[in-house]
Order: structure tokens, then C-alpha cells, then sequence
């Protein structure tokens, strides 16, 4: 059989990466308090975690045979994690462009940083903070820059009403407040 086929031991750890579709704009736009939580989980994974796990999978392979030791191969697992997710973080980070929100002042028009509360013609009130795609909670009001609701909101002000369209039709955003700053 040819060898482009075969793997040649279980103990190959390179795999390919999937290429990066979390990035479908070409700007990586964030806020200092994002750009400083992915640095601060980069470090944690470098200084941390990842010499955590290779100080267990150093003494798992010590203990002797590597087949059937629970502790060599989910740490080997868990380092190709920890590997994987350490090469994703620098990435995003090297192409990150910091946007301080709070260079904005006394503006009331919507962009990048912008906290906007806004009523729904449904009688709904929303409060969300537009955000770079690393930084998305909708749960908490953080929506990505690129969302459809921030499309539609981004370069209108205070008083304007915006149509979005939805899955159930036309929904029209009549904004109340625009502010910079955290929420």
C-alpha cells in the first residue's frame, strides 16, 4: 500500500487547522477590554495550562506502556486542544485593530463601540453594544459588527428609525440613545 495512505504511528499530533471562517470581514475590529481578554486567555494557555498538561503527559509517559494510559493520551489530547487554540488566539490577535470606544464623544451617530438602546415597532426595547465578531455575548447585549441588526443601525442617530429585515418580515428600530463607553 503507498505510504501517503498509511499514518505511520498513533503518536503523529500535527493535524491540519480548519481553515479561519470566524473572520468573514476583512477588519478584525475590537474594543480594548475584548483585545485585553483574549490576551489575558493567550497567557493564561502559555504560562498556565499548556505546562500543566505537559508536566502530566511527561509523567503519564513515564509510567510505561502508552496504549492503554488514560492519562498520556487525554493529555496528548488536551495539549493538541490547548496547541490549537493558542495558534487561533494569535492569529486574531495579529490581525486585531483596537477601536477605543471612548474616542467617540459627543457623538450621536452609530458606529463601532456604540452602546444603543433602541424600540423594536413591536413595542420591544433593546439595549445592545456593537463589538468585534471575538467578542459577540447576545446574551449580554454585545453584538458583532457585522450582524445584521448592527448593519442596519451603523450610521444612524439618535430619533432615526431603521428597517431590518427579518425572517418574519420588516421590522422597524426607532433609536432612542446612543452612547459610548461600557454598559
Amino acid at each position: 500500500m503507498n505510504k501517503a495512505f498509511v499514518r505511520e504511528s498513533d503518536d503523529d499530533d500535527e493535524e491540519l487547522d480548519p481553515p479561519d471562517t470566524s473572520a468573514p470581514a476583512p477588519r478584525n475590529y475590537i474594543t480594548p477590554e475584548g483585545h485585553a481578554r483574549l490576551k489575558t486567555e493567550l497567557l493564561q494557555l502559555l504560562d498556565t495550562d499548556r505546562p500543566e498538561v505537559v508536566k502530566v503527559v511527561s509523567w503519564a509517559a513515564s509510567n510505561g506502556d502508552r496504549s492503554e494510559n488514560g492519562d498520556y493520551l487525554y493529555g496528548k489530547k488536551r495539549l493538541r486542544e490547548i496547541d490549537r487554540r493558542i495558534r487561533f488566539l494569535t492569529r486574531r490577535l495579529d490581525k486585531a485593530e483596537v477601536v477605543d470606544p471612548a474616542q467617540q464623544t459627543g457623538n450621536d451617530q452609530i458606529f463601532f463601540g456604540a452602546t444603543v438602546t433602541y424600540l423594536q415597532s413591536d413595542g420591544v426595547e433593546r439595549t445592545v453594544r456593537i463589538v468585534g465578531i471575538d467578542e459577540v455575548d447576545p446574551l449580554n447585549g454585545q453584538i458583532s459588527w457585522i450582524s445584521p441588526v448592527a448593519k442596519a443601525l451603523i450610521k444612524a442617530r439618535e430619533g432615526d428609525t431603521v428597517s431590518l429585515a427579518t425572517p418574519a418580515g420588516r421590522l422597524e428600530l426607532e433609536i432612542l440613545m446612543v452612547r459610548y463607553g461600557q454598559t
